[in-house]
């Protein structure tokens, strides 16, 4: 018989989840804003 393991969750206050979330997107969102300011560039060998 096999045997049942229980998840182990972390217990984290609801503000530090949302802040965690928040830091998460904004990060995501400053490297999509980083890739559009890159959008056309020529990044080949001949450049640099």
């Amino acid at each position: 018989m096999p045997v049942a393991q229980k998840a182990v969750i972390a217990t984290t206050s609801p503000r530090a989840f949302i802040l965690r979330h928040m830091a998460l997107f904004a990060a995501a969102a400053l490297f999509v804003f980083v890739l559009s300011l890159t959008y056309g560039l020529d990044l080949s060998p001949g450049f640099f």
